[in-house]
């Protein structure tokens, strides 16, 4: 009952980050770095307090007695993985929603799952497996090939949008005009490397989690308390590069621009930024009852991917392409699903 409910919260966040980037496709005539600045602020710095209030009353109290190793470090893990947050939003900009998903999470899945790993090969840990130990056991090795299959489906993605680049290239010139797919690659592996550290963070201030169960919350809470410190340093560094390009692109004034319609463009921003945390509050949900490995890691992944490619198709990213490159995507896709079931059953070994 308790891996059915982690699945089930798991598949719950991954849908909310899957489709985070829908309403940001209905605001009008801002520039990308003021809807993303908009939405970050919901995302890491408004929603996360508030969830923590509603679940951990006391979280101010537990953050200010964590040791500040703890939080420099949780919130370091934070500053890297919020790069590759803000490249991944680029990234889907320049693939697509079902494309760039795929790649940046396909690289994220596999080291977000190693990730932990190699942390405890230089710090032990009772009760946690090594990279060492899981070169030297069954389950370790069937999780390393899943990683293997992955990084497989994410190169037979890119050669899927290889092929759509030069199907959009002649004939469908008015089709999807941001796709760039030298630009999208370079960005989307860059966001999946760095995404992965979001897992890194949050076992880094598992500490903050721990005291948040010993003062009395409900456990399937526990890392909402981690997530406030993890997610200022992903607010740092995405407000200093969106405001950055707000003032090298003249688009500061975009947030008081009465041209545009600002009311809706805040609620859309708003939303996709609330969309985006309920990912990480569903997560940590997920997260208590399968344990932050692989299968955890890679579940949420799973259920992103799949719900990016629903909106892929939704929006009709694929149609115009060539059979040979829709189904050159499909074999991608497959085989970064198919790592999935390898790593769950690798960790469950």
């Amino acid at each position: 009952m308790e891996s059915l409910l982690g699945i089930i919260f798991h598949s719950i966040g991954g849908f909310s980050s899957g489709s985070f980037y829908m309403p940001f496709k209905k605001v009008k005539n801002w520039a990308w770095e003021s809807y993303w600045l908009v939405g970050g602020f919901f995302s890491w710095l408004i929603v996360p307090p508030i969830a923590a209030y509603l679940t951990i009353p006391n979280f101010p109290e537990i953050i200010a007695a964590a040791s500040p190793t703890i939080k420099a470090f949780t919130f370091s893990m934070g500053l890297i993985w919020g790069i590759g947050g803000l490249t991944y939003g680029l990234g889907v900009r320049y693939l697509g929603m079902s494309l760039g998903n795929s790649i940046v999470l396909g690289f994220c899945s596999a080291f977000g799952a190693l990730v932990p790993s190699i942390y405890y090969n230089f710090y032990p840990t009772p009760g946690k497996v090594s990279f060492t130990h899981m070169l030297h056991s069954s389950g370790g090795q069937l999780v390393l090939l899943g990683v293997a299959v992955c990084l497989l489906g994410i190169a037979i993605s890119g050669k899927a949008g290889i092929l759509k680049e030069k199907d959009f290239a002649v004939g469908h010139e008015d089709k999807d005009k941001d796709f760039n797919l030298t630009k999208g690659l370079i960005i989307a592996v860059t966001s999946g490397i760095l995404s992965s550290f979001f897992n890194y963070g949050i076992e880094a201030g598992k500490p903050m989690a721990e005291a948040a169960v010993v003062s009395g919350c409900n456990p399937l809470f526990q890392n909402n308390v981690t997530y406030i410190v993890l997610l200022w340093g992903g607010l740092t560094t995405n407000f200093i590069w969106c405001i950055y390009l707000n003032f090298k692109n003249k688009s500061i004034g975009d947030y008081t621009n009465k041209q545009t319609p600002i009311t809706k463009n805040i609620l859309f921003s708003a939303l996709a930024g609330t969309l985006w945390f309920l990912q990480f509050f569903f997560y940590g949900m997920g997260e208590s009852k399968l344990g932050n490995g692989a299968s955890s890691w890679i579940l949420h992944m799973a259920t992103i991917i799949l719900t990016a490619n629903f909106w892929g198709f939704y929006l009709k990213e694929w149609s115009g392409v060539s059979k040979k490159t829709f189904n050159t995507f499909l074999w991608g896709i497959g085989l970064i699903m198919l790592s999935i079931v390898l790593v769950g059953i690798g960790n469950s070994l």
